[in-house]
């Protein structure tokens, strides 16, 4: 077992819990794509590749260049 007192594992449980938090975040996505129709989960996927290009699309057009 890990001591808890030495130093650093605090944020070692702190980024511990902000895995488990996005884990969290896909199981509960997941439980309503799971009730979507081909169309809604078409849509989803429209809008999840747009966010992701908008969050990290710069860091791609800055490799290339």
């Amino acid at each position: 077992m890990t001591d808890q007192t030495r130093w650093g594992i605090e944020q070692v449980q702190v980024k511990n819990k902000a895995v488990k938090y996005q884990k969290d975040l896909v199981r509960r996505a997941m439980e309503s794509v799971v009730k979507l129709d081909e169309s809604g989960i078409t849509d989803l996927m429209i809008l999840i590749e747009a966010e992701y290009d908008r969050k990290y699309g710069k860091d791609k057009t800055a490799k290339i260049l």
